[in-house]
């Protein structure tokens, strides 16, 4: 049986190398869509999900996170949750309740403080650096509040056919307090479905939840498309349709994986993303849209992977 592990941007990678060796080892889709993302909440430099995460207008971090179990629809999600190390892993455990599984702002943070996830201060001290830069340049240039969005979304497949998905978000910087996107909605953040295959999403949220395109993507793999096609044909007819209707479409990114192993993606904006399954190792890539609604993918390369690096542990003038 094949297995594999797809997720959203370059800062997933270590996850995903570390979940296919998880894969390999007959661990399951479940662990393996946990581990990607935990990776990626503890890394300080991440400046749009987990520990680092840049916070709302008055400097708080609000989180939002969801899991899905592909094989009985479970799904635990959380938004505006605060203080709280791993809002994926609350959000898994959240799953497994029948009722109260999607859980906000403090009703969010007391069920992770009584079920014993670790209580921690995830705002450091150079998320609120940029913060204050934040606020000083909106005074002394008129600049609008809103930058950055990227969510980590991921989808496992295990060797027992088993698949996952899952999110997690800091959300768009500087958000009005209580603001949530797309990020923990079933369908528009995520979906997956063990018979078919999932998707996750990136990008503006309040675009994202207009299209459902999570789900739409699992939709037309079941009716036959491949991974790509589904993400072709998904993102950009709704991009195109947004554009006539709303007068602009927001950054939207999507990534997919069917219960095969194979792989898609599509995009509006340049976008990077990690993928490996059973015949590939994790490697990274990058994604831009193409010519009449097609993806242009191509292998990062080390130059680019040296510039990002520098940039995200750039000193904060």
């Amino acid at each position: 049986m094949n297995f594999g592990s797809i997720a959203t941007w370059r800062m997933s990678h270590d996850g995903i190398e570390s979940s296919l060796e998880l894969l390999r080892n007959e661990g399951t889709s479940n662990d393996a869509v946990e581990m990607i993302i935990k990776h990626v909440e503890d890394y300080p430099y991440y400046k749009s999900v987990g520990y680092g995460g840049l916070p709302n207008i008055e400097g708080i971090l609000e989180m939002d996170a969801a899991f899905m179990d592909g094989d009985t629809f479970q799904i635990g999600a959380v938004a505006g949750i605060t203080d709280v190390c791993h809002p994926i892993s609350v959000a898994r455990k959240l799953s497994h309740e029948k009722f109260n599984s999607f859980l906000v702002g403090q009703g969010a943070t007391k069920y992770a403080m009584t079920n014993g996830f670790e209580r921690k201060n995830m705002l450091t001290e150079r998320a609120r650096r940029l913060w204050e830069k934040r606020l000083d340049d909106m005074a002394k240039h008129s600049l609008s509040p809103y930058d950055g969005h990227d969510t980590i979304g991921a989808i496992s497949l295990d060797k027992t056919g088993s698949m996952s998905a899952g999110t997690s978000s800091s959300g768009l910087f500087m958000k009005k307090p209580g603001r949530v996107g797309d990020s923990p909605l079933s369908g528009s953040g995520f979906y997956v479905d063990s018979d078919i295959g999932g998707a996750a999403a990136t990008g503006l949220g309040e675009d994202l939840m207009k299209g459902i395109l999570s789900y739409e993507i699992v939709r037309k793999m079941g009716e036959g498309m491949s991974p790509q096609e589904a993400c072709d044909e998904a993102v950009y007819s709704f991009h195109d349709k947004l554009t006539q209707k709303y007068g602009k479409c927001g950054a939207m990114s999507l990534v997919a994986m069917n219960n095969k192993g194979d792989w898609g993606v599509a995009t509006n904006v340049e976008f990077t993303f990690s993928v490996g399954n059973a015949q590939n190792k994790a490697a990274i890539y990058i994604a831009n849209m193409g010519d009449n609604h097609t993806t242009v993918i191509e292998p990062i390369t080390q130059e680019w992977l040296d510039a990002y690096e520098k940039r995200i542990k750039a000193p904060i003038d």
